[in-house]
């Protein structure tokens, strides 16, 4: 599969399967200052996880080629789409999880064999009923850069808690986007990992996953 980011906490995920490519998009955003998304932007699944513009911008994403509508899944629930399964984990961004000014959804994805897990505004340690949900987790996409999401130190204490075999941060200052949130090299440190070269795609592959160690990938935002 490839994995594209497009800044903030949107990400592209394509994958080939019997039937043809298969993608999903997660969190397309208004634009905003430079960040935009792309024009020719398209899916077979899009996936918001908080009700606000930096993350649920769905008519910026459409059909693919001879497809229908993209399916669009904005909260809790368990959901397949050719072949994609995806569970949605109510989640708070702040307050109680009961008000949905402040409700955010985790998104556990299992594609082709890689679990996945995308935490979107989360701004907050797990509790026990959120870490039944997920397991086995190969790749965690995790918002690292503050104001109003998970910081550094906190982005940190979510992968121990989870301990995924790939992070890849997100919502943080890069490339024009997300200008108010901190940059990633904080989080970097709290982790004791170097910086790794940013790439602007990332292929993947379940029988290429890290067996032993833990691994951070910077994507440069698309």
């Amino acid at each position: 599969m490839n994995i594209v980011w497009h800044g903030y906490s949107c990400f592209r995920i394509t994958e080939n399967q019997a039937g043809g490519e298969v993608s999903v998009v997660i969190d397309p955003f208004v634009p905003e200052g430079s960040a935009r998304l792309p024009r020719n932007l398209a899916a077979d699944l899009v996936v918001v996880s908080h009700d606000h513009p930096r993350h649920n911008n769905v008519e910026a994403v459409s059909a693919t080629a001879g497809g229908a509508a993209p399916f669009v899944i904005d909260g809790p629930g368990e959901y397949e789409v050719k072949e994609i399964m995806v569970t949605g984990i109510p989640s708070s961004h702040g307050g109680d999880e009961g008000e949905d000014k402040n409700a955010n959804t985790m998104y556990y994805l299992v594609v082709n064999g890689v679990h996945m897990v995308h935490l979107g505004d989360l701004n907050h340690k797990l509790e026990e009923k959120h870490m039944t949900e997920v397991h086995d987790i190969d790749v965690l996409f995790v918002p690292v850069g503050g104001h109003g999401t998970l910081d550094a130190k906190a982005a940190a204490e979510v992968v121990g808690q989870l301990e995924p075999r790939v992070i890849i941060p997100m919502h943080y200052k890069a490339g024009g986007v997300c200008d108010d949130c901190d940059g990633v090299d904080a989080f970097l440190k709290v982790m004791g990992m170097s910086r790794p070269e940013p790439v602007a795609k990332l292929k993947l592959a379940a029988k290429d996953l890290p067996q032993d160690e833990m691994k951070i990938v910077l994507l440069d935002p698309q």
